[in-house]
């Protein structure tokens, strides 16, 4: 039996897009590639979501690879990339309708530290019974150690978990971790059907 939701946040709560910055800040077709390459795919993304680097360290890691007549676009990219970032449509919905049927509410996310700037948002922090974060512990999904610290912290039991997830290697991690797990694609009624909510 499901008692508890566990929700990724990029495109679960809040939607992610690099697109949206990337179309707003770069000139050229060129210039997005090579931004879109470099910062949204490159190593130090994954970085910032461990915790190791600093967004300054961020943009000067990557402005060394990549044109000078660019760096003016990566940096609008690296320090304003949350203008992508809005409410995913049905989710704080789904949030209060899982609450009154009983169930826990906790989001575990690959975010760097940006995070607490932009997740009020979507809610107040204490709106969820528990928050992980992957630059607080410098592990990131789909590690199956994160999902073990989630449920070690807040004293759940796996079996009784739902974990919610745009990237279905992040789903198995969760599975892997004893939690069950479902891609999620946008759809909020598709999760209440599946798992008879």
């Amino acid at each position: 039996m499901i008692k508890n939701i566990v929700f990724d946040m990029g495109n679960v709560l809040l939607r992610y897009d690099p697109e949206v910055p990337l179309q707003m800040f770069c000139a050229t077709e060129e210039e997005r590639s090579v931004i879109r390459k470099e910062l949204f795919e490159g190593p130090e993304w994954v970085e910032g979501d461990l915790g190791t680097i600093t967004n300054d360290m961020k943009y000067e890691r990557v402005k060394a690879r990549i044109p000078l007549h660019m760096h003016a676009a990566l940096k609008r990219c690296v320090y304003e990339w949350r203008v992508c970032i809005e409410p995913v449509r049905g989710a704080l919905a789904f949030c209060e309708y899982a609450r009154k049927k009983g169930c826990g509410l906790y989001v575990l996310s690959n975010a760097s530290d940006e995070f607490y700037e932009y997740f009020p948002i979507f809610s107040p922090f204490d709106y969820f019974d528990g928050i992980v974060i992957s630059s607080d512990v410098h592990m990131v999904k789909p590690d199956v150690r994160i999902y073990r610290h989630l449920m070690e912290k807040y004293r759940l039991s796996p079996e009784e978990c739902l974990f919610l997830d745009d990237t279905e290697e992040n789903v198995a991690g969760a599975r892997q971790a004893g939690m069950q797990g479902m891609v999620f694609r946008g759809d909020y009624e598709e999760v209440k059907n599946r798992y008879a909510l």
